[in-house]
């Protein structure tokens, strides 16, 4: 997981966590966000392009935000047991190729995992920033999304500083 600036290590790779997507939970997010009538409905899912009721995108992209924070929150818990300082948090200023490759389908458990494509200083002293690409990988073995972001983050110079 991400630490501070000077600590992330390109090539990095952190398992952030699993999901299984229940039937009910599909149309359930679909009713709420995503209304296609392939994700709500075994009938038109059958008739679709992928042959049966899925997921949708946005519902795998929001798991995956999930776990990115419940991961990057027990990565800060472990550090403040250990009475080591923790960066301040930082953000995204955004994300580029998102993919859905292979369908989520129920009963599919997706696996994600963020690996760390490169790092580079800023002009803020304060930050520096993260390419992180982060992905899911069903039972299967097949990837169900990838994204890439960028992440601001912390740097102990600047706390040093203080």
């Amino acid at each position: 997981m991400i630490g501070f600036f000077e600590d992330i290590v390109v090539g990095q790779k952190s398992v952030l966590g699993s999901h299984e997507f229940t039937r009910e939970a599909i149309v359930e997010f679909a009713r709420q966000w995503d209304p296609q009538p392939f994700h709500l409905d075994e009938a038109a899912g059958h008739a679709s392009i992928f042959g049966s009721l899925c997921a949708s995108g946005w519902h795998t992209g929001c798991v995956a935000m999930r776990l990115i924070v419940e991961a990057r929150d027990r990565f800060r818990a472990e550090r403040l047991a250990n009475g080591e300082a923790l960066p301040p948090l930082g953000v995204s200023p955004g994300m580029m190729k998102m993919r859905w490759p292979n369908p989520t389908r129920p009963g599919d458990v997706v696996t994600y995992a963020s690996e760390v494509l490169g790092k580079r200083e800023t002009r803020q002293p304060q930050w520096g920033l993260a390419h992180i690409r982060t992905f899911g990988v069903n039972q299967l073995g097949l990837e169900a999304i990838s994204f890439e972001s960028h992440v601001f983050v912390g740097r102990r110079s600047a706390l040093e500083r203080r």
